[in-house]
């Protein structure tokens, strides 16, 4: 493939971790903050889903930026609003977050659709999808744009839902009887859906996925 996609997110993993906040909780927390109603710490917990000692900490880094400042009220309540820099890099980190899952999208597009492609050429008529998240609804728009078809849907943590009219099944219930192509249809859980794969007796040269090192033949 001319890029390999896996590859990519890793560096982008990578660069994440470096940094000492971690820049998409700062654009939520940021985007909350901007509102007209000032926020407690509890709140902001519970609308993020996150504990408050977490909060805690991410607003003081804020506030040592110079983003977030404390407002002070009446009996030891404190709230949190956005300054006139708060403003520039909420904007600055939303730029940056649009642009990262646009790159996501042309790359994970195009990756899928050299593998179906190639799956088509050596004569393949149908495929599998092992896996179930937003790359998997990129790869099914890639699978449009070729001659295959989507013969089932494995996930077993999304069993019994409907992906693209198509009902989501435990791996247990299909592996057994696919005989076409598995098409790993996450990047979050690849390897852990490959092994997985192997142990339920798939052999790996019916497995693919974007940046891997089996070849269509």
């Amino acid at each position: 493939m001319r890029f390999h996609f896996l590859l990519y997110i890793v560096q982008i993993m990578n660069d994440t971790i470096n940094k000492p906040l971690d820049s998409s909780r700062s654009l939520q927390l940021l985007s909350e903050i901007s509102g007209e109603e000032p926020l407690s710490q509890r709140e902001l917990s519970r609308r993020l889903g996150i504990a408050v000692g977490l909060v805690n900490s991410y607003l003081k880094n804020l506030v040592s930026k110079g983003f977030v400042r404390v407002k002070n009220f009446p009996s030891n309540r404190y709230a949190y609003l956005l300054t006139p820099q708060g403003i520039a890099e909420k904007s600055r980190l939303a730029y940056q977050h649009l642009s990262y899952f646009t790159s996501l999208y042309t790359i994970a597009r195009q990756d899928y659709l050299d593998l179906f492609s190639s799956l088509e050429r050596s004569g393949v008529r149908e495929v599998v999808f092992c896996g179930v998240d937003e790359v998997a609804e990129i790869a099914f728009l890639s699978l449009q744009e070729t001659g295959l078809k989507l013969r089932a849907v494995m996930d077993d943590s999304r069993q019994g839902e409907q992906f693209f009219g198509l009902p989501v099944a435990a791996l247990a219930e299909k592996v057994g009887e696919m005989r076409v192509p598995i098409v790993i249809s996450s990047l979050k859980r690849r390897d852990e859906l490959q092994q997985l794969l192997q142990v339920m007796g798939v052999h790996a040269s019916m497995i693919f996925s974007t940046g891997a090192v089996n070849e269509v033949a």
